[in-house]
């Protein structure tokens, strides 16, 4: 493990123990076990890095995403949470854009990175990505946006008062999951290009 890693390691303990100190001391188990959720997904990662070559991209983006969504939810805000802010009203019948949107942006985007790590080391890969590949790495990233809103689905029948929306946040969800799939695809396959 390189410094680099080691540090992102140590952020990420560290922004982990704060907001699940936080979120436990204010009684927020949706939270609580998001930050379980992002635990599970650091160990993997560390205990499969001497065999996956991942991009230091990568590995900032999950950093990255694990902070925002805890600060989404452990971050208050006039309106509640920060989570529920409109960052840019671009519609005036939908909630959009809002942070979580973002989030999910960032995260499915960085989701679809870490599928490409996870398949490029067992590829011969041409210097130019085939739209085959594209298609399977963003439904890749997709799969986990879906199995990301199983999670939402399942933590307010753990715990009812959960924060978590219905039918709209979701499909707004799984829209902004798209984008950050796509947007990520794009500029994979544009680094691709310039290797």
């Amino acid at each position: 493990m390189n410094r680099a890693t080691l540090f992102l390691g140590l952020v990420n303990i560290a922004y982990l123990l704060g907001f699940g100190g936080r979120f436990i001391y204010l009684r927020n188990y949706e939270f609580v076990i998001y930050v379980g959720v992002i635990l599970v997904v650091m160990i993997w990662i560390g205990l499969t890095l001497t065999r996956v070559q991942y991009a230091m991209r990568t590995l900032v983006g999950l950093t990255l995403w694990g902070l925002m969504h805890v600060a989404g939810g452990g971050i208050p805000v006039e309106t509640g949470r920060l989570y529920d802010v409109i960052l840019i009203p671009l519609s005036q019948s939908l909630p959009i854009l809002r942070y979580d949107q973002v989030v999910h942006m960032v995260g499915f985007g960085v989701c679809t990175w870490l599928c490409y790590d996870l398949l490029k080391g067992q590829l011969d890969t041409p210097k130019r990505i085939p739209f085959s590949l594209v298609l399977v790495l963003v439904m890749a990233g997709l799969g986990f946006g879906a199995f990301n809103e199983i999670l939402e689905f399942l933590v307010p029948c753990t715990v009812p008062e959960a924060g978590v929306g219905g039918y709209m946040n979701t499909a707004l969800d799984l829209c902004a999951n798209l984008i950050g799939a796509v947007l990520a695809m794009m500029v994979i396959s544009l680094r691709a290009d310039c290797e």
